[in-house]
């Protein structure tokens, strides 16, 4: 994994402060906390902060992410919360890698996956999820792009390909119930890369039977 992507992600994830905080994502919080506790697996978790949400919430919760160091801090950060949370670091996402319609539901909480693997990856996590499972959508959305070359605090991806359009998420969740799908500017404050206006999406999508 001595790779420019995951070396950037390792260098950022061992410093000491956190990169996006330890608390929760708004939009996460506020739909998990209209959920009852199952199963959730989130992809791209980095530091640990939404999982360990999840799990004092009373989920059973398994991550991924690339990085080495995002694992270290996410397990620190679970066990002075007094919860556990399975997480392993994988170079790439295999449809072997968790069993079938395992999970309740999927958190991709700005899971910028690079671009040209970003809709294979959304597809192999459809297969994890349950039918009647929920995706829980938050990204910055292609709009974002202008939000992030005026100002840099907010973050996100440079390039426009890595961000997200509506059309895109409806083409990688297919058929899914939209219990919510929206773009819309919001103002963000998550430690020390996600400070000002952004463009987001925001989907909140249900699986149906026989996909």
């Amino acid at each position: 994994m001595n790779d420019p992507w995951t070396n950037r992600w390792n260098e950022r994830y061992a410093k000491e402060e956190f990169a996006f905080g330890t608390k929760p994502n708004e939009y996460l919080k506020e739909r998990l906390e209209g959920l009852s506790p199952g199963s959730i697996l989130f992809p791209a978790e980095g530091e640990g902060r939404n999982a360990v949400f999840a799990a004092k919430l009373g989920w059973k919760v398994s991550a991924f992410d690339i990085s080495i160091e995002g694992k270290k801090k996410a397990l620190k950060l679970a066990e002075d919360n007094g919860v556990q949370i399975d997480y392993r670091v994988l170079s790439e996402l295999h449809p072997s890698e968790y069993e079938p319609e395992r999970f309740d539901a999927i958190a991709l909480i700005y899971a910028h996956f690079p671009a040209n693997i970003k809709s294979s990856y959304h597809r192999t996590l459809g297969t994890f999820l349950r039918p009647n499972g929920i995706v829980i959508f938050e990204a910055f959305s292609k709009k974002h792009i202008d939000y992030v070359m005026k100002d840099e605090r907010v973050g996100g991806p440079k390039d426009i390909e890595s961000l997200f359009s509506i059309r895109e998420l409806q083409e990688d969740f297919p058929n899914y119930e939209s219990l919510e799908l929206v773009e819309k500017e919001i103002e963000l404050n998550e430690g020390l890369f996600h400070n000002g206006k952004g463009s987001v999406i925001r989907f909140a999508g249900r699986k149906p039977r026989g996909l």
